[in-house]
């Protein structure tokens, strides 16, 4: 190996790729502590920790490839994305753990931060005070009671790998806790919408719909202003801007 693969990078957190090595440096060690505590609670297959230090996480790379990534085609198929719902709800079934994590956040709480980025996207004319607007009133239904799940809290779909049919592991563990299970289901297929039935069918159980879509309008307004001041394209062509315009 005569690289090093920058995998993500932004000023909170860096993943490094060496060889099968992973290397993640994180300027918050309470995420990383978060992330070791979490892997050794959860019953799905996740990444052996090689070593811990200040402010660096090693571990060995999963065997396998994801099943894709936001804004590109998925390279899954149907029965990986029904086992990626299965793994997902092994999750959600396990004992929960004793902290609360990001899918955990109130519904008073969740509504304050949605407002205040609403209004900032429209002031600072990110996005179109329509679009802002419509997808506010979608997100609505998300703000809702809900029982309390063990939830990855960042499960996007690049953190989930497969080999044929089969998972083989989940990585970035550093937001999980207690949570909304539906939260979980709907950051793993933002942007995907056409597998939200294979991943259901997998899962197992019924699936308030209009949650899920209400998710994938919240997590997208909360997250475009981010995304755009570290370096990232939201309007890239299926990302989060594609996911607003859809509920229009």
């Amino acid at each position: 190996m005569d690289e090093v693969e920058v995998v993500v990078a932004h000023s909170e957190r860096t993943t490094l790729r060496v060889g099968d090595l992973f290397l993640k440096v994180d300027a918050d060690q309470a995420r990383i502590d978060a992330e070791v505590e979490a892997m050794a609670l959860v019953p799905v297959p996740t990444p052996q920790v090689l070593w811990r230090k200040p402010h660096v996480l090693a571990m060995a790379a999963l065997p396998g490839t994801t099943l894709g990534r936001l804004g590109g085609p998925s390279t899954g198929t149907p029965a990986a994305w029904a086992a990626a719902g299965a793994a997902i709800r092994k999750l959600h079934e396990a004992p929960l753990p004793p902290r609360t994590g990001r899918a955990g956040r109130s519904r008073v709480e969740l509504a304050a931060e949605l407002d205040g980025e609403c209004e900032r996207l429209v002031t600072n004319a990110v996005l179109p005070a329509d679009l802002v607007h419509r997808n506010r009133q979608v997100a609505e239904a998300a703000l809702r009671p809900w029982t309390a799940a063990f939830t990855h809290g960042d499960l996007q779909i690049d953190h989930v790998f497969v080999d044929g049919d089969e998972v083989t592991g989940i990585i970035d563990w550093s937001e999980a806790g207690r949570g909304d299970a539906l939260y979980d289901l709907a950051t793993f297929t933002l942007g995907h919408e056409e597998h939200l039935d294979d991943v259901i069918n997998g899962y197992g159980t019924d699936i308030d719909l209009d949650v899920i879509h209400a998710w994938w309008s919240l997590r997208s307004l909360l997250i475009v202003r981010w995304l755009t001041e570290h370096g990232f394209d939201p309007f890239a062509p299926g990302c989060e801007v594609d996911v607003l315009r859809s509920r229009m």
